[in-house]
C-alpha cells in the first residue's frame, strides 16, 4: 500500500495552522486516492536520534569510502533506520511554521539525520552532488505569523528557500508549496482568513497531485 508521510514539525498539535492545513490536504487526499495510507511522524513526541561524534565519524567513514566501525557502526544503523522510513515513501506532506524567519529546530535535526551520503545523496569528483531521493511529491505548507511573500519580508523568509533548497538537494523536483500567512499580525480574523485560503489550496492540490 502506496504511503503519504506526513512530517509533522509544530509542538502545538491541532493548534497549529500548519497542522491545521495540512490535515484538510490529507483529507482530500484520502478521499481522492484510495488504497492510500498515511504514515504520521511528529518530529516533537518521536525520538530523533542525536547527531553527536559517533554519527559523525561514521559520515566521515562512509564519505571516505569506509564502513563505519565500533560505537560509529552502531549509531549509523540508527541512522539508517530513520532514513529508511523517510525513503519508503512514496509521497511527502511537511506541516511547517516560521520560527525565526526559519524552521523548528526539531525539523532541521531531522534534516540533518536524514541527509547522508551514499542514502539521500551521493557525489561524484566529476558530477558533483546528485539526490537519490526521486521521482516523488512533496507538499509543503507553509505557517508564518507575518506576511513574508512580497518584498521587503521576503528577504526575510528563510523557511521556503531553505526548505525547497534541501529537498532538491536530495532528490526532489516536484516541491509543491502552500503558504498560510499572517497567522499572527494580523489579528484573528485574518488568521482565519489566511487558514482558509491555505485550506481550499490544500484540498485542491490534494485532489490534483498524482495526475
Amino acid at each position: 500500500m502506496p504511503a503519504l508521510l506526513h512530517i509533522w514539525s509544530s509542538p502545538r498539535g491541532g493548534d497549529s495552522a500548519s497542522v491545521r492545513v495540512a490535515e484538510e490536504f490529507i483529507k482530500a487526499f484520502l478521499a481522492a486516492h484510495s488504497g492510500w495510507r498515511v504514515d504520521r511522524l511528529d518530529l516533537f513526541a518521536g525520538q530523533i536520534p542525536e547527531f553527536l561524534a559517533p554519527q559523525a565519524a561514521a559520515k566521515y567513514s562512509v564519505m571516505a569510502g569506509e564502513e563505519p566501525k565500533d560505537a560509529a557502526a552502531v549509531a549509523w544503523k540508527q541512522i539508517i533506520g530513520v532514513i529508511d522510513r523517510f525513503k519508503s515513501a512514496d509521497a511527502y506532506l511537511f506541516s511547517v511554521p516560521m520560527w525565526n524567519f526559519s524552521i523548528p529546530y526539531r525539523l532541521k535535526q531531522y534534516i540533518d539525520v536524514i541527509v547522508q551520503p551514499g542514502l539521500t545523496f551521493s557525489f561524484d569528483p566529476a558530477k558533483g552532488y546528485s539526490g537519490l531521493v526521486m521521482g516523488k511529491p512533496a507538499v509543503l505548507v507553509l505557517a508564518r505569523g507575518g506576511a513574508y511573500s512580497t518584498a521587503p519580508a521576503a528577504a526575510m523568509d528563510m523557511q521556503k528557500t531553505y526548505m525547497q533548497t534541501i529537498l532538491g538537494f536530495i532528490g526532489f523536483t516536484d516541491i509543491r508549496t502552500i503558504v498560510a500567512e499572517p497567522t499572527l499580525a494580523g489579528g484573528p480574523e485574518a488568521a482565519k482568513a489566511a487558514v482558509e485560503q491555505a485550506s481550499a489550496q490544500a484540498r485542491q492540490l490534494a485532489a490534483e497531485i498524482l495526475k
